[in-house]
């Protein structure tokens, strides 16, 4: 279930009339006004005269490509928010995406559920004027896509574990604090007992995965990202 949408302004884009017209009549189930274009040009003109809060838009279409037609749109606009789909899931469209900022990026198909929660987000976005972006700039060269659960450093995708994942989420949603020992086991260590060395070996990989002192320790208390 998608939360409140009202006075919120869609732009649909997608070249494909069938999945274009399937788009719009499920958005129209939850959104008054929607927008649609079939090409990145037409979904231009629609953007600088109606200003929309949500964009949606595929990333191959003639005339101007979804990434080209956002390329645009951020030379002028980072608050609007942008999800992308694509058929491809080649990390160069990932890394693109990231760089112009405030994107969901979403691989076809999309299920309703990956759908509605990348809405969602947008729409929390949109009502939480401290929450402008779901990229994390960890430093110059590092930064963490928190809605696609995606590190990338130095231009290079880097793999996490599950535990080392679920414990940078957790580090970056509490980042104005230390998160305690018993916070981190309740969360990362759902169905299991963390030890000691457990927590230092997830500690330890996560940290070689970083730029060097992220994230800090507080003896007896917890950790603590800095950003």
């Amino acid at each position: 279930m998608l939360s409140s949408t009202q006075n919120i302004k869609i732009l649909y884009v997608e070249d494909d009339n069938v999945a274009r017209e399937n788009g719009i009549e499920y958005l129209e189930n939850y959104f008054d006004t929607i927008y649609d274009a079939s090409d990145g040009l037409e979904a231009l003109n629609l953007y600088d005269k109606h200003k929309p809060d949500i964009i949606i838009t595929d990333i191959e279409m003639p005339k101007l490509t979804g990434l080209e037609f956002v390329k645009k749109i951020r030379e002028k606009d980072n608050t609007t928010q942008v999800i992308i789909t694509t058929a491809y899931s080649h990390k160069e469209y990932l890394f693109r995406a990231i760089e112009l900022k405030l994107i969901k990026y979403l691989v076809k198909p999309i299920n309703e559920k990956d759908f509605d929660e990348a809405i969602n987000l947008c729409i929390t976005t949109i009502n939480d004027e401290n929450n402008l972006s779901n990229i994390i700039k960890i430093s110059n060269d590092t930064i963490f896509d928190t809605y696609n659960k995606t590190l990338v450093k130095n231009g290079e995708l880097v793999k996490l574990r599950t535990k080392e994942l679920d414990l940078l989420c957790l580090l970056i949603k509490n980042k104005t604090r230390f998160v305690t020992y018993v916070e981190i086991e309740n969360k990362i260590w759902i169905d299991s007992v963390m030890t000691k060395d457990a927590l230092k070996t997830v500690i330890k990989n996560l940290k070689s995965k970083l730029p060097q002192n992220t994230i800090s320790n507080l003896s007896g208390t917890g950790y603590k990202i800095e950003l």
